[in-house]
């Protein structure tokens, strides 16, 4: 009788165990480094749109003090694409909303918050900051 010796290949259950160990060990330490990286992300799209906007109310400004008559864009003027804003806003990641909220004589030590519009301007003092309520944030 003639007998074959089977070799049989594969992982055993404690190699396997082990790999599963070290996996749910990586996966522990990059999942909180995500959700870091997702939250500075939007801190980062916020703020590169509130560049973009106070740049743009840094233009008209002096754009009418050459012309004589130096002051800041009324609401209506903010908000017609063309006289501050060449393009749409985007959403503000927070309230997940582009419309800009008329905020004027609202402004106190931190930017206020109401309402659910993405963004907010002051056409007196020319402020624009984005309308959230996510807490230390307030001040971009």
């Amino acid at each position: 009788m003639n007998h074959k010796t089977l070799t049989h290949r594969g992982f055993t259950l404690i190699e396997l165990i082990a790999v599963i160990v070290v996996l749910a060990i990586l996966a522990g330490v990059a999942i909180p480094k995500y959700f870091d990286y997702s939250a500075q992300a939007k801190v980062s799209a916020v703020k590169g749109t509130l560049g973009g906007m106070r740049a743009g109310i840094a233009n008209f400004y002096a754009n009418k003090a050459i012309a004589g008559s130096a002051g800041y864009p009324t609401y209506a003027e903010f908000n017609t694409l063309g006289t501050v804003m060449q393009e749409q806003l985007p959403e503000n990641p927070y309230a997940t909303d582009n419309t800009v909220r008329d905020a004027v004589g609202t402004w106190v030590a931190t930017p206020p918050i109401s309402g659910t519009e993405g963004w907010a301007y002051d056409g007196t003092s020319g402020k624009v900051w984005a309308n959230s309520t996510v807490v230390g944030e307030k001040d971009w």
